[in-house]
């Protein structure tokens, strides 16, 4: 399934973006409305829908919608490491 950028095809296009996968994905924002004046964003998280129109991620702050056409760059990452729990007080 192709990935339409604009006028640009984008043959194959992460074909990880699947249900279940954690990835993270790299988006343009509106600069004007973003705290900081960022132009892009991330979201790592694990994916719960995807399709040609945008992926759902379920990130630690909660669910992010991200449409397809502002995803920059996207990754899959291993899951997250283990927490430790911390040495017993003496």
């Amino acid at each position: 399934m192709p990935m339409h950028d604009g006028h640009r095809v984008r043959a194959g296009w992460a074909p990880f973006l699947q249900d279940g996968r954690r990835v993270v994905l790299r988006y343009a924002i509106d600069k004007t409305s973003s705290p900081h004046g960022e132009s892009m964003t991330d979201a790592l998280g694990t994916i719960l829908s995807c399709d040609d129109t945008a992926v759902r991620v379920m990130t630690r702050r909660g669910q992010v919608r991200v449409p397809r056409a502002l995803v920059i760059a996207a990754k899959e990452v291993p899951p997250p490491p283990v927490r430790r729990r911390a040495p017993a007080a003496p």
